[in-house]
């Protein structure tokens, strides 16, 4: 069995603990979770251990890591992402990643992958919200691509942002253009999918990206394009809820243990 740990324990964290419930991650034993909201944690921990694991809530990372998990799922924000990374690794504890975000920073991004190896270990980044990572890269691979990004949002999703206004509203509007680094700057928490499917093709300076609000929108639409002198796909996901991303973790995870991997 291999050891789990979550770091992060809100909706997404919740939904890996129900696949387990579900039987879905036969291969794993949860062994603890953290989250710099107690509470969640306790509360995570307590649904697992009702269906017979056993479950420890860490009262900080550092104690999380002791309990020397194999994988840690970390579904909290790509700043913890950026604290946690080195130390997972150095502990031996591959990472499964929501908060890619983190990795718009190229000297950060070199830093992960270069401990990664020097340990052993691995980072898996998600699709989350998106999709197409292999064709993404194979098209890459080939030579001469480019790639685009366009990311559809209701007006409440911006709430918060310095784009936001109450005009909104009622009016579509295009709120951002630019590339997936700046993009992550402007929005932390809200385009890590850009990040990442940057990652798997052209990287975060030469992905261009474009935001979009809608009034009555509910959900998000996240639409990938990649051309070559070969190749044009367009990988197009609409998702009404965020559920998809804690899902995509779940996968993942089915992935790693999987005597049969569809990549």
């Amino acid at each position: 069995m291999k050891k789990l740990a979550i770091a992060g324990c809100g909706k997404l964290g919740s939904i890996v603990v129900d696949a387990m419930i579900k039987g879905l991650l036969p291969d794993y034993e949860l062994v603890g979770v953290y989250s710099r909201t107690e509470d969640r944690a306790i509360m995570l921990a307590g649904k697992a251990n009702e269906q017979g694991m056993d479950c420890q809530v860490a009262d900080s990372f550092e104690e999380l890591l002791a309990l020397k998990p194999d994988y840690l799922v970390e579904a909290a924000s790509p700043a913890a992402m950026r604290q946690w990374a080195v130390p997972a690794l150095k502990n031996g504890t591959s990472i499964v990643t929501l908060s890619i975000g983190a990795f718009a920073d190229d000297a950060f991004y070199a830093e992960a992958m270069e401990v990664a190896k020097e340990n052993g270990t691995h980072i898996y980044i998600v699709s989350g919200a998106t999709g197409g990572f292999d064709i993404l890269q194979t098209a890459t691979l080939m030579g001469g691509a480019t790639a685009k990004f366009f990311n559809e949002k209701c007006p409440q999703g911006l709430v918060g942002t310095s784009v936001y206004d109450d005009s909104l509203l009622t009016e579509q509007r295009t709120v951002f253009t630019g590339t997936a680094k700046e993009a992550i700057k402007m929005f932390p928490t809200k385009v890590n999918v850009t990040v990442a499917a940057s990652r798997a093709s052209v990287g975060p300076e030469n992905m261009q990206v474009t935001i979009q609000s809608t009034p009555y929108f509910k959900g998000d639409t996240q639409r990938v394009e990649i051309r070559n002198n070969q190749v044009h796909a367009v990988i197009d996901v609409y998702s009404a809820t965020a559920e998809i991303a804690g899902w995509s973790v779940v996968n993942t995870l089915r992935n790693i243990s999987s005597p049969i991997v569809f990549v």
